[in-house]
């Protein structure tokens, strides 16, 4: 078994070094679900780390296993495009508490010596209140665990990060029937072996491929064929999940944005009760005629 770590140490920074290949790649560059798959698990360890764990195994206080399920993703300053095949690139990992059941990790990627975006993740523990449920996904109430030392600049940015959090679940209003005119809805029904993960959840990174998956359709359906655009910023805020056999249904509303960008909010809602599961916000430089 190995040992525990020191919850009094300062955590290091999580560093390690990638070569691009075609796991890691897309059409544009390096996969932004690649990225966010990867920081999950970062994210994960970095609990661990700050938990003094040697591997990333939590329980409540009454003893259930829970998960880090997200509440908060956002890519900015994304240059994901900079990473062709056979690159170098590093990502560094830091992560600190935002609260007694939140968590909060910074993930920043560098190619060619150089910033290429920056992953921003925020985490609440979860358990299900009925066995097999994905709906029935609740908070749940953990024990205390020894504080760590970290960088006060680290803190203050889990605060702020938080309460970002906590300003779109205020604001988060129906679009209105002016934003409805415009939207495009898209019917997809997730496959367990491939957008669901080892929780038997809806793994959060697949609501990023359903935006990318409606998105292409949109552009399809609305003009010629082009490249695919290419991502700047992207911010995931995440409100439930789904059980097996159950649909998502993306509604694409595009939004105004001159210097040759493209932005859209997507809303995902159960197709079984229509819930919303999230709201996705986007931005990316806008996709040129192919050669």
């Amino acid at each position: 078994m190995s040992p525990a770590l020191s919850p009094a140490l300062r955590p290091a920074p999580l560093v390690d070094q990638f070569v691009a290949g075609m796991p890691q790649l897309c059409y544009n560059g390096l996969s932004e679900n690649w990225l966010l798959k990867e920081c999950g698990h970062r994210h994960w360890l970095t609990i661990a780390q700050q938990q003094g764990q040697a591997q990333p195994e939590f329980r409540d206080a009454t003893g259930h296993k829970v998960y880090a399920a997200f509440t908060l993703v956002r890519i900015h300053a994304a240059r994901l495009d900079q990473v062709g095949e056979n690159d170098a690139f590093a990502l560094s990992s830091q992560g600190c508490p935002a609260g007694r059941a939140q968590h909060y990790s910074r993930h920043s990627l560098a190619v060619h010596g150089q910033q290429a975006g920056t992953v921003e993740m925020l985490s609440a523990f979860v358990r299900r209140a009925q066995a097999g449920n994905n709906r029935s996904v609740v908070r749940a109430a953990m024990a205390d665990t020894p504080p760590a030392a970290h960088e006060p600049a680290l803190a203050a940015a889990a605060q702020d990060f938080a309460q970002r959090g906590r300003q779109h679940r205020a604001q988060a209003a129906d679009p209105g029937p002016a934003a409805a005119s415009k939207r495009f809805d898209t019917l997809y029904t997730p496959c367990p072996n491939n957008d669901f993960n080892g929780a038997d959840l809806l793994y959060f990174a697949s609501f990023q491929a359903l935006v990318d998956r409606a998105e292409w359709a949109w552009m399809l359906h609305t003009q010629p064929p082009g490249r695919p655009a290419t991502l700047l910023e992207r911010e995931l805020v995440f409100y439930g999940n789904l059980n097996l056999g159950d649909g998502v249904r993306t509604g694409l509303v595009p939004q105004a944005c001159g210097n040759g960008q493209l932005a859209h909010h997507s809303r995902l809602c159960r197709d079984s009760d229509g819930s919303r599961i999230a709201d996705v916000f986007t931005r990316k430089l806008a996709p040129r005629r192919l050669d």
